[in-house]
């Protein structure tokens, strides 16, 4: 994770080609150069383990599935990364029998890393993080994300985005679904809540957040699957309260779509 901070900020300083995935989903020669090397690193030390990534894809030599399966986003928030706006970071989990066991989470901007073992606890540079003690949505600063299919879905999104300002202290969007994650184990935020995420978005921070003491589930309240694509992560205290704001806003929406 640290090489990867490293390409990262050295990327900024030399500057990067940037080319186009979709209208507004952005890559750049600095997401594939992290990728190349979290690949290669893998694959000298750990040959026989499987490997998901967001510019790659899934790989595991035409062998079958491995016990063990390396998860990472290269470059979470290469937006912002492209407009030179200091949020992004990397992030890496293994995966176990289909179960995060380790995670990291780097941003190298503010040199903090966010690490996790299942049963262990998590830390942000070495020292124990605990989630906020806030019971309800009134007291709580709020994060959220928007997906690269934003111009279709704006309508809904922007909407609870709306729904959800109305009830809590204040709601942010900072682009990195990875941050986000961190930030509410180390208490900063006491909630996030995203849509039409990937698993590489959220396998580390889930856990970080549960050995944090947090709760992560699917946004209807459900167990939580990385490959779902939706979340909702949280202190645990008001959990509930944003799953039940949700499902507030989707039954108003209904009843307006049907009347």
């Amino acid at each position: 994770m640290l090489r990867a901070g490293d390409i990262q900020r050295a990327g900024q300083e030399s500057g990067f080609r940037v080319d186009k995935k979709g209208s507004i989903d952005l890559v750049t020669e600095v997401d594939l150069a992290c990728e190349r090397m979290c690949r290669e690193t893998i694959a000298e030390r750990f040959p026989e383990h499987d490997i998901l990534a967001e510019e790659y894809g899934g790989s595991n030599s035409g062998r079958p599935a491995s016990r063990f399966r390396w998860v990472f986003d290269p470059l979470d928030g290469t937006t912002n990364y492209a407009h030179g706006l200091p949020i992004y970071c990397s992030s890496l989990a293994l995966e176990i029998d289909g179960r995060a066991e380790v995670a990291a989470i780097y941003d190298p901007t503010r040199k903090e890393l966010f690490t996790a073992e299942r049963g262990e606890g998590s830390y942000l540079n070495g020292q124990a993080l605990h989630v906020s003690q806030k019971t309800s949505l009134i007291d709580s600063l709020l994060v959220t994300g928007f997906p690269y299919n934003v111009h279709e879905e704006s309508g809904d999104l922007v909407a609870l985005f709306g729904y959800f300002l109305g009830r809590a202290r204040a709601v942010r969007r900072l682009g990195s679904a990875a941050l986000d994650l961190g930030y509410v184990a180390a208490g900063r935020f006491e909630a996030f809540w995203e849509q039409h995420l990937k698993p590489w978005d959220v396998a580390a921070g889930a856990l970080i957040v549960e050995e944090a003491g947090g709760r992560v589930t699917g946004m209807d309240g459900g167990p939580f699957d990385p490959a779902a694509a939706h979340l909702i992560a949280s202190n645990g205290h008001v959990h509930r309260e944003v799953v039940d704001t949700i499902s507030a806003f989707r039954a108003e929406r209904a009843q307006k779509q049907t009347s």
